[in-house]
């Protein structure tokens, strides 16, 4: 994983650590709005999100053979299983809340 500590990272160490040259970053910040670089004095910066979604890209595009638009819509597959997922586990928490005020209002010795 990139430095401790650090909140932004230039396209060369990037590139670097992705293995990609920077141009296929700036290629793929085009591609995938899910890219958010920061810029300041014309210099792209990335944050530590940016970089773990720039490696999924990667891993879908190199490693696994899928087109552009192909991993554009696994991205939104995934995206999408997380959001409900995420719903999923509210929901459940919502419902332990319930269960345990129907306890509660119960009692201990009815239950």
């Amino acid at each position: 994983m990139p430095g401790q500590g650090k909140k932004y990272y230039r396209i060369g160490e990037v590139s670097e650590l992705i293995g990609v040259e920077p141009h296929v970053l700036r290629y793929w910040e085009g591609e995938f709005r899910q890219i958010r670089t920061h810029r300041v004095a014309k210099q792209r910066l990335y944050r530590i999100e940016d970089i773990d979604f720039i490696r999924r890209i990667k891993t879908l595009l190199y490693d696994q053979g899928f087109t552009i638009a192909g991993a554009r819509r696994r991205i939104a597959e995934e995206q999408k299983m997380k959001g409900a997922g995420d719903r999923t586990n509210k929901l459940l928490k919502e419902i332990r809340h319930e269960l345990i005020a129907i306890r509660e209002m119960i009692g201990p010795n009815n239950g």
